[in-house]
């Protein structure tokens, strides 16, 4: 079962305007000089005002502990967060900021480090990279965007990044662009593959590595991959104290889980954050997540999102 997350009160100390339409926030706490650590992957739950909750990136260098760096796209067909802080949020401003969480680690590994970022999905990965740097550890960052105008935190890329390490892809110049395929077609000895992006990009990537060995691909997606339309089905999920549990058609089994009586965490309730998740001990699932891998869903399950095939046991 999930447990509350620390949550601070942090300033908004600096606020400025990326291309792509990607406004980077500064956050610093009141009185204390330095902030918890967090490792690079890791993501803050920023509480927004009516309640909203979202899950952002830490983008900033993990050594510098004087303030947390986030950058938020703003996503005209979104859920109004991302519009919020774009067209709200100033400096000076408080906002409750949870301790970080990392469900996108950076593992030990003896082999190259392979990295790639689609758009905004450079956000953690930037965070991997300054890392690396500072290790000396040896990788190659692939950086894709529609263009070098559209593309957010090129500038602290080029600053902080060896050239050696750092590849640009623009779609509009034809000499920088890279075929995922080719790039992925080859695993070199003892590679670690990670990545992230918008949902096309996660899903050429997934393509394009499909043979890379269990355990060397890595990823984090801000969306849940698309679903197709197949309308949902009840199914039964029955808890590990006995108590059998119906989930309508309409209903998520998290809202399900929750009215038997189980105080399960939850944040996003998108499939992107893993707060929710818990074991499964029999059944089919649905896996409808964007945050297991391969090997997890064998026995771990995101209720907010996902669903199954008559009964689901749950350890729980």
């Amino acid at each position: 079962m999930g447990s509350p997350r620390i949550i601070m009160k942090l300033i908004v100390a600096g606020v400025r305007d990326e291309p792509g339409d990607v406004r980077v926030i500064e956050l610093r706490h009141r009185h204390r000089p330095f902030l918890p650590a967090f490792e690079p992957g890791s993501h803050v739950d920023v509480h927004l005002p009516d309640r909203k909750v979202r899950q952002y990136s830490l983008c900033g260098d993990p050594a510098d502990l004087s303030r947390y760096t986030i950058a938020v796209k703003r996503e005209t067909g979104g859920r109004g967060g991302s519009a919020w802080i774009h067209d709200q949020l100033e400096p000076g401003a408080e906002l409750p900021v949870s301790a970080p969480r990392n469900h996108f680690p950076l593992k030990a590994s003896d082999g190259p480090l392979l990295l790639l970022a689609g758009g905004i999905g450079i956000t953690p990965i930037l965070a991997m990279a300054q890392a690396l740097c500072r290790q000396d550890k040896p990788f190659e960052l692939h950086y894709f965007t529609r263009s070098r105008s559209l593309t957010p935190l090129l500038g602290t890329l080029e600053e902080t990044i060896s050239p050696e390490s750092l590849r640009l892809h623009f779609d509009d110049q034809v000499e920088t662009r890279q075929d995922l395929e080719g790039l992925l077609s080859k695993r070199p000895s003892g590679a670690q593959l990670y990545y992230c992006g918008p949902p096309g990009f996660m899903a050429a990537v997934a393509r394009a590595s499909e043979h890379w060995p269990d355990g060397t691909v890595h990823f984090e997606a801000f969306q849940p991959p698309v679903q197709d339309d197949t309308p949902p089905e009840p199914f039964t999920i029955v808890l590990g104290n006995g108590t059998v549990v119906p989930v309508p058609a309409d209903a998520s089994a998290l809202s399900a889980i929750r009215a038997a009586g189980v105080l399960l965490m939850a944040s996003c309730e998108n499939g992107v954050c893993g707060t929710c998740q818990c074991g499964y001990l029999e059944g089919k699932p649905i896996h409808r997540d964007a945050v297991l891998s391969n090997e997890a869903r064998s026995h771990r399950f995101i209720p907010c999102v996902s669903r199954a095939t008559g009964v689901l046991k749950l350890d729980l």
